[in-house]
């Protein structure tokens, strides 16, 4: 077996666990700290230092800090630990994209550089299918659209067919006999 069908699937691979690590947070699309962390195997607070040591690399287009809100509605979701047992003591970071990309120029590791490349084809992967979403969601509503159109034609149609096999209306029996007053 050749060994370039076997790199592909092994990077299909990571592709799919990493989209996995996507979110969409403030109708954005996003990866925590945390993953990127384990992605890149370094420790959390070793990505978030480098990342404060580079803060104007890091608009907030590229990186933003969840709200405890946020973070809460997370941690319920994956039930992640508790920040008194534990786990997180300070809230996560989000990294956009953009973000992502600008993480690999930071860490400079070769590592970093590798997993980049896979996170960047992960998000490019997600907005293709959502585009076609869109494309197939746009179709479905033309053709809900005229099956609607069609189904009420169709109704005054069935009215009319009705109407017409319907017995005529029998007149109404004169009686027989006197009439008194």
């Amino acid at each position: 077996m050749p060994k370039e069908p076997v790199a592909s699937e092994v990077e299909k691979t990571i592709v799919d666990l990493i989209e996995r690590r996507i979110y969409v947070i403030r109708d954005q699309k996003v990866m925590l700290d945390g993953d990127l962390a384990a992605l890149y195997e370094v420790l959390t607070k070793n990505l978030n230092l480098a990342v404060r040591r580079n803060a104007a690399r890091f608009p907030q287009d590229f990186m933003f800090q969840l709200t405890k809100e946020e973070a809460e509605s997370l941690r319920l979701q994956f039930a992640t630990s508790n920040a008194g047992r534990g786990g997180r003591r300070y809230l996560p970071y989000a990294f956009t994209e953009h973000g992502v990309a600008m993480l690999s120029s930071v860490l400079g590791s070769e590592r970093a550089v590798q997993m980049n490349i896979s996170i960047i084809r992960a998000f490019i992967k997600i907005r293709d299918v959502l585009a076609t979403h869109k494309d197939l969601a746009a179709r479905m509503d033309k053709v809900e659209a005229t099956q609607k159109q069609h189904a009420s034609v169709m109704t005054v149609v069935v009215d009319q067919i009705k109407k017409l096999n319907a017995a005529p209306p029998v007149p109404p029996k004169r009686s027989i006999g006197f009439k008194t007053a």
